[in-house]
């Protein structure tokens, strides 16, 4: 069992910059971030994997966005730049805690939101 809190959300204005953290309560494997927007599904953003050698992206983020982690303090970070109004969303971190998992523990959420 693992517990992961996010912090770092707020209102920015288009272009602007955020970074968001997941603080989690023991080790974890893989690491990520998700967002749902309203009226949308929950997409994935990004990933990071134990070492953080590994990190994958949504196309849409893809230059904008970089996820990295702190195994000292189980934490991960989503820098966020660039950012636009279609990023407003709720952002949830989500973990992993072995390689055949998926991602079974998530946070409580974050909200981004992007003025025009």
């Amino acid at each position: 069992q693992v517990q992961l809190v996010e912090s770092g959300g707020g209102l920015v204005q288009a272009g602007g910059s955020l970074r968001l953290s997941c603080a989690a309560s023991g080790r974890t494997f893989r690491m990520g971030w998700f967002r749902q927007a309203p009226g949308k599904e929950r997409e994935f953003v990004a990933g990071v994997n134990w070492s953080g050698g590994n990190t994958y992206y949504a196309d849409s983020v893809k230059g904008r966005f970089t996820i990295s982690r702190d195994n000292a303090k189980n934490t991960v970070y989503l820098q966020m730049n660039s950012l636009q109004p279609e990023d407003t969303a709720v952002y949830y971190c989500a973990a992993a805690l072995r390689l055949s998992d998926g991602y079974a523990y998530w946070g409580q959420g974050t909200q981004v939101t992007v003025s025009s």
